[in-house]
């Protein structure tokens, strides 16, 4: 070969390889669409932290749940830039103050049309994109790679790092609302904790909640409640051994199947693992007509689970699954014997969990080809202090797994969040699902200024891509 060709051939495989290291095609915006900022390295989404609508309030990364507050829309700025508006406030994403530093906010500020709320979409070669500042030259992030809800979004010199990465959903036509809306319209007796409620054979609705003997209420048309006495006015004896003598035991679970109501409940102590589920059953559902069908499941100070926060769920082969759990090692899952309401195995599998975090009160129910489980994290029963909010994930197999909007196993700390606290509305949380006639509904309990707690219900919607909103 002469030395002519040889510098041919290498200058041919020098833009063979640089032609193959080239990013993808430019990003196309639509600045017509609304669209959600996904972080790759957290799978977290740009957030108005606290629904803010001022200049200057801080943007952050949060758990993806499509609020207008984590809408954006791409304003043309001309040149190849565009300013990025937030659908909750009208404010767009800025540099503060101009700032030029590594590490500077990212807030969001009157549009101004300003050099430092101007982003240049940089495309990468995995399908994602950076956001550059046309002000400051450097790139949108997650803050020292957070992966943290309420982390701070920043600018920092483009290293083309996955927490420099994002990847732009865009949302269609039918997005969930864009503020949670208030709990609906509920009188009569609604001061309940961890909420729980099942149809009765007349069309009317029977509620367990926490309280001595198991709380009951009913109501004919699931707006006005009236108390309906204990199911065991009585007292609880055989629970006393995991309540220290008291007769107030926690989260019950109702289920009308098979022409009798099946209730399961916990008994504990709060902080306790020293913790037990027990069944009861009644034809008729009446106060003192309960009868107690003896322990489920219990779970010792030794053991890595809390067996409390029960939900049945009957799968579509008619297989009956136990979900239950707190804390510890998360949420978990006993197979149970239709015929006798008890376990059928001793298997114990895992659904869910947050590493030792908070995390409790599962539910899980079917709607088309998913079994949805929504779960409460954080602090509960801290009155107007509590910090309760509903996540979810779903999964085509009642046993799991189960994963969030952005793929992330819900045993891993995923969850995409359903309902969460704003306003007057403090801690919403201790979820139960019904299929009524006009939907799927959301019961739960929140707390209002004066740290009752209070009956919660909403109906539930789906977008595009069958994820639950509530309205």
């Amino acid at each position: 070969m002469s030395a002519a060709l040889a510098v041919l051939s290498a200058l041919l495989l020098l833009c063979s390889s640089l032609v193959s290291a080239a990013p993808a095609a430019a990003a196309t915006i639509d600045v017509n669409a609304w669209y959600v900022l996904v972080n790759r390295h957290s799978g977290k989404v740009a957030d108005v932290y606290e629904r803010a609508t001022g200049d200057g309030a801080a943007i952050v990364q949060w758990a993806r749940n499509d609020g207008a507050w984590q809408q954006w829309q791409f304003v043309d700025s001309g040149g190849g830039y565009y300013r990025l508006r937030s659908r909750h406030s009208g404010k767009v994403l800025d540099v503060y103050n101009h700032s030029t530093a590594d590490g500077a906010n990212i807030v969001q500020w009157s549009d101004l049309n300003g050099a430092n709320q101007q982003f240049r979409v940089a495309d990468t070669d995995n399908g994602h994109v950076k956001l550059i500042n046309r002000n400051s030259g450097k790139a949108l992030e997650a803050w020292e790679w957070s992966t943290a809800d309420g982390a701070r979004l920043s600018q920092y010199t483009d290293l083309n790092g996955a927490n420099q990465q994002w990847r732009l959903v865009k949302l269609g036509d039918t997005t969930p609302p864009p503020t949670y809306p208030n709990p609906g319209l509920v009188t009569g007796d609604i001061n309940v904790h961890d909420p729980e409620v099942t149809k009765t054979p007349s069309g009317g609705y029977l509620l367990a909640h926490t309280g001595n003997g198991v709380s009951l209420k009913t109501s004919s048309d699931r707006t006005a409640w009236r108390n309906a006495g204990a199911a065991f006015p009585g007292g609880v004896p055989w629970a006393h051994p995991y309540t220290d003598g008291s007769n107030h035991v926690w989260a019950p679970d109702i289920t009308h199947v098979n022409g009798r109501y099946y209730m399961y409940y916990s008994a504990s102590t709060f902080g306790s693992n020293r913790s037990a589920i027990f069944l009861a059953t009644s034809t008729s559902g009446a106060s003192g007509s309960w009868t107690n069908e003896g322990l489920v499941i219990e779970s010792r100070t030794s053991d890595n689970f809390n067996a409390i926060d029960p939900n049945l769920v009957i799968d579509d082969e008619g297989r009956w699954w136990l979900a239950f759990g707190s804390f510890w090692s998360g949420i978990k899952m006993v197979q149970l014997n239709p015929s006798t309401g008890k376990r059928m195995d001793s298997t114990i599998r895992s659904i869910a969990g947050r590493n030792g975090g908070a995390i409790e009160a599962p539910t899980i129910y079917k709607r088309g080809s998913y079994y949805y489980q929504l779960v409460s994290f954080d602090t509960c029963c801290q009155g107007a202090a509590s910090t309760y909010r509903i996540m979810v994930g779903r999964s085509t197999s009642v046993t799991g797994p189960y994963v969030d909007r952005n793929g992330v196993a819900l045993t891993s700390g995923g969850g995409t969040q359903l309902l969460a606290g704003h306003g007057d509305i403090h801690g919403p949380g201790h979820q139960a699902v019904l299929a009524d006639t006009d939907g799927d509904i959301l019961f739960y309990h929140w707390y209002a200024g004066d740290n009752s707690s209070r009956l919660g219900i909403n109906k539930i919607g789906y977008d595009t891509a069958g994820w639950p909103y509530v309205y």
